[in-house]
């Protein structure tokens, strides 16, 4: 039996890798209160404190050539870590989102309204990667051994958050040889963060100028949700009501775990993209024992609710700050050195094309909340789904217009649309342009379904007319 001593550098790394996320944080916050410049572009406090990080690390391996979080203060393999943390607390914020219950009952309208919302974003991952792997494309053929299917980490970067974009990555760096794979697709996440926020802002005042909008007074959001519900386990009892939380969150965790072990088993081959959908998995692994519990519930074999959406909120917050703030810090700029020139390039077009494809179908097909409805996807599908309620309140604090709903909402249709790409990404690292092909016919079809009620509404009237 291996024996350890409590002062050792093992026991105490992954402490003090925490206790610096976390301190970063709070330095984050506090440099942002106090740049006028930053509290005004909404820039998540997250993404302050993981650049903090990069940039002292940065000057730490100037000097001494050494990477700081592989040293022996944080286990020697603080990186490695960051990069775990980063994989878990994507999909414990998701698992910890799922479990929270929904309000009311949905009409014909707000079922399509939804639906509409889920086909958006899938849409705008398509034409992300489609965008990414067309410039990727061209670069393998200016860059010398330059890999060209990693375009569509734009997709996963932008369109779905830092999790993934690492998750792909890696995959591409530890199968396909892409170096600094992992860092591209971080580094994609951390500028889609940065447009999705001042890029937001921008359109804000433009629009308040214009009187267009008119922006709400900035508030916490707490008000928008209750602490206690009727019919709840009480706060404290004979274990807190946060320790009841937490503990849904990771058994249904574990139970995703125990998925991923048999798909990987029985699906040796596509074990990488198995533990890549640990964040789906989880999803429904939570889906599936609030399904149960509230079954009970309604049978009276369990007579309180569990599950307080506020504490929910609050504990998905903790792990997508905590996600990012990892993220961000596990970036290696040196392996990066090559790419800058394609980055920027595939950062800017993927900008562009997200803000004027969502603001195309705001217009279209959200015509009573255009402007709502724009802020929270592009802020979404930019930075993260916390982006875009950011911005939503920005126009609509009292979440008067059902945006916010939309958004919770949208990922059971765009978890059904969304699933080929994950299976897309891997054949893009073998063919590019094949996949590429794919992904367009993928959009083409996607967007007929999108815009349904215009396109078929023009033929009727055509046939009508002759």
């Amino acid at each position: 039996m291996e024996t350890f001593n409590f002062w050792d550098s093992e026991v105490w790394g992954f402490i003090l890798l925490f206790a610096v996320l976390l301190a970063s944080l709070l330095a984050g916050n506090i440099i942002k209160k106090s740049i006028p410049f930053l509290q005004k572009s909404l820039i998540p406090t997250s993404v302050v404190g993981g650049a903090i990080l990069l940039v002292v690390s940065w000057i730490y391996k100037a000097i001494t050539g050494v990477v700081m979080f592989d040293t022996a203060a944080f286990g020697g393999n603080g990186t490695a870590n960051l990069e775990i943390i980063t994989y878990h607390t994507l999909a414990l914020g998701f698992i910890a989102s799922a479990f929270k219950s929904g309000n009311g009952k949905m009409t014909k309208k707000r079922t399509g309204e939804i639906f509409n919302t889920g086909v958006t974003t899938v849409a705008t991952y398509l034409l992300q990667a489609s965008v990414g792997l067309v410039i990727t494309i061209i670069g393998a053929l200016v860059i010398d051994g330059f890999f060209s299917g990693s375009g569509i980490l734009l997709a996963f970067g932008f369109g779905q958050g830092t999790g993934q974009a690492l998750n792909y990555g890696g995959i591409y760096e530890a199968d396909y040889g892409f170096i600094g794979g992992r860092s591209f697709g971080l580094t994609v996440a951390a500028i889609g963060f940065l447009v999705a926020s001042v890029g937001g802002v921008i359109h804000l005042n433009i629009q308040k100028r214009r009187g267009k909008l008119v922006l709400s007074k900035r508030t916490d959001g707490s008000a928008t949700e209750k602490v206690e519900t009727i019919g709840e386990i009480p706060m404290q009892e004979s274990v807190d009501k946060l320790t009841v939380q937490i503990a849904l969150i990771v058994v249904a965790y574990a139970a995703a775990y125990l998925l991923m072990y048999g798909l990987g088993k029985l699906l040796p081959g596509m074990r990488a993209v198995v533990y890549g959908f640990n964040f789906l998995l989880g999803v429904l692994t939570a889906t599936v024992i609030k399904t149960v519990m509230n079954f009970l519930r309604s049978k009276h074999l369990i007579r309180k609710k569990y599950v307080n959406n506020f504490l929910m909120t609050r504990t998905s917050n903790f792990f997508f700050d905590l996600m990012i703030v990892a993220g961000v810090a596990a970036i290696r700029l040196d392996s990066l050195q090559n790419y800058w020139g394609i980055l920027i390039i595939l950062c800017v077009a993927g900008t562009i094309v997200t803000y004027i494809y969502n603001r195309i179908v705001a217009k279209v097909l959200f015509p009573e909340y255009v402007e709502e409805q724009f802020m929270a996807m592009y802020g979404m599908l930019a930075g993260t789904a916390s982006t875009g309620i950011i911005l939503l309140r920005e126009i609509d604090k009292n979440f008067k217009t059902p945006v916010a709903d939309n958004l919770v909402y949208q990922n059971f249709p765009a978890i059904v649309f969304g699933l080929p790409l994950m299976f897309l990404a891997v054949l893009a690292a073998t063919e590019s342009l094949l996949t590429l092909g794919i992904l367009v016919a993928f959009f083409i079809v996607l967007n007929i379904i999108l815009f349904r009620s215009k396109i078929f509404k023009k033929s009727s009237r055509k046939k009508d007319g002759e």
